[in-house]
């Protein structure tokens, strides 16, 4: 009987990136709307990627099938 293949969830794979040494890059969170109370400081470091942590990574891996 042969193993049946994961699928990739669709929405992590839209969400998350690989980078070229095999890390997941992801957005930061709280920057679509009430920005107006948030410091430019706070809004300017949202603006970046970073690099989910080790606990997760290798739940997301799988979830994105790679």
């Amino acid at each position: 009987m042969a193993k049946n293949k994961m699928k990739s969830h669709r929405g992590a794979c839209k969400r998350f990136k690989l980078t070229g040494t095999g890390k997941i890059k992801r957005n930061k969170a709280y920057k679509s709307h009430k920005l107006t109370k948030k410091t430019p400081q706070r809004k300017r470091g949202l603006r970046k990627a970073t690099i989910i942590t080790s606990a997760d990574h290798k739940r997301m891996l799988r979830s994105m099938a790679k």
